[in-house]
């Protein structure tokens, strides 16, 4: 819940992947609250006067993703909603505003972000939300301890820097600080 907050604040990125993270404990412990509590949180509370914000936190998102019917897979509805507004900026930076160090990043990490949407079930998202999933595989290949090939280190850190790219934007325009009219 803190974690999720703090990084809500400053890094969209981290905070989409965090919460991917967050939704799958969730499936993992088959959306039993008192389970979840007991076994994963209270190992992870520094200071147990959170237990109860963290209980509630966690009983949001559970009734949440049952409401939503998400128990299986999918993302919650909030996070769909930041998707796609980092999907907009991405549009925005390439085709309104002519970014050319955003472009050059983008064109780096497309044809990784290609690969992976054919080898993959996501033909139908975009450019950024496949970005998200790939780092999210990568991270979850890391929790298990599995070795990540050279080649694959490269497709990850260039989708890492266009993510990294557009969460830096993402907070410039949530803050005001971002005009689309200047190149």
């Amino acid at each position: 819940m803190l974690i999720a907050q703090q990084k809500l604040k400053e890094n969209i990125a981290e905070y989409v992947l965090y919460m991917y993270q967050v939704e799958d404990i969730i499936r993992a412990y088959k959306f039993d609250l008192d389970t979840l509590m007991e076994v994963y949180v209270q190992k992870t509370i520094s200071n147990s006067s959170f237990t109860s914000s963290y209980r509630e936190w966690y009983k949001d998102l559970v009734q949440k993703m049952i409401s939503q019917k998400i128990e299986k897979s999918g993302h919650l509805l909030e996070l769909q909603e930041i998707l796609m507004e980092i999907s907009y900026l991405h549009n925005t930076l390439i085709n309104l505003t002519g970014d050319h160090k955003y472009k050059d990043i983008f064109e780096r990490a497309n044809p990784f972000i290609e690969e992976f949407k054919d080898r993959s079930n996501l033909k139908e998202k975009n450019h950024v939300e496949i970005a998200f999933h790939a780092l999210y595989m990568k991270l979850l290949l890391k929790l298990q301890g599995k070795e990540i090939s050279a080649e694959s280190e490269e497709a990850f850190d260039a989708m890492r820097m266009m993510l990294a790219y557009l969460a830096k934007a993402y907070g410039s325009m949530k803050q005001g600080d971002m005009d689309f009219l200047q190149n």
